[in-house]
This record gives structure tokens, sequence and C-alpha cells, in this order.
């Protein structure tokens, strides 16, 4: 049950990965290298906070139902700490660019609900 588990989280995160990077060569096609960094950084401030909170809820199986319950919540809370201070560092660029780097930001996250449709 728990390679089930892994498998599909492997799964997950790779096909983020994939997402991230044909975004990334579609705006660099489209606009160049130096347009591509916005929606890379985007996708990578999803991809980081994700991996992190599945190395945490994968290191909390076979753990009774509380400690797995606060593991969830804690590793949601660090989360979405982690990708608020993603995010501040990567407004730290002076290049960077909103809408391709929300682009990016969305299109990562948006494997979740293609995973779910074809679960």
């Amino acid at each position: 049950m728990a390679d089930n588990k892994l498998s599909a989280i492997s799964k997950i995160l790779g096909y983020q990965i994939l997402i991230i990077i044909i975004t990334t060569l579609g705006f660099a096609l489209a606009w160049g290298w130096q347009r591509a960094l916005s929606p890379i950084l985007g996708g990578v401030a999803a991809f980081i906070p994700n991996l992190y909170f599945a190395i945490r809820i994968y290191n909390s199986a076979g753990q009774d139902a509380k400690k797995i319950v606060r593991t969830f919540y804690a590793g949601e809370s660090g989360k979405l700490l982690l990708t608020a201070a993603l995010f501040l560092m990567i407004f730290q660029i002076p290049t960077i660019e909103i809408l391709p780097l929300l682009f990016g930001y969305v299109t990562a996250l948006s494997v979740f609900w293609f995973a779910l449709l074809m679960r």
C-alpha cells in the first residue's frame, strides 16, 4: 500500500516537473529565455512546498491516526509558510514579471486537478 502511495506521489511530482519544463520552454520559445525566468520560478514556488509536504506525509506512514493528523496539519502549515517565503524571495528579483510568474505557479498546481480527473 505504501508503494502505491509513493508511486502516486512520485507521479504527481514528476508531472509537476514536466509541466514546469513545458511552460518554461513555451515562454522561452515565444519570448526568449529572459522572460522564461518568471514561469520557472512560479513553478518552483509550487513544486518545493509540495515536495516538502509529500515527504512529511510519507514519513508519517504507519503511525497512529492522531500523529498522522498532526503531521498533516503541520505539513500544510509548513507548506503555506514555505510558499510565502519563496514568493517573498522571488519578488526581490527586479526583472520578475508577475503574470508569467503566476502562470507558472498555477500550471504547476493544476497537475493536482488533472490527477483527480485521471483517477
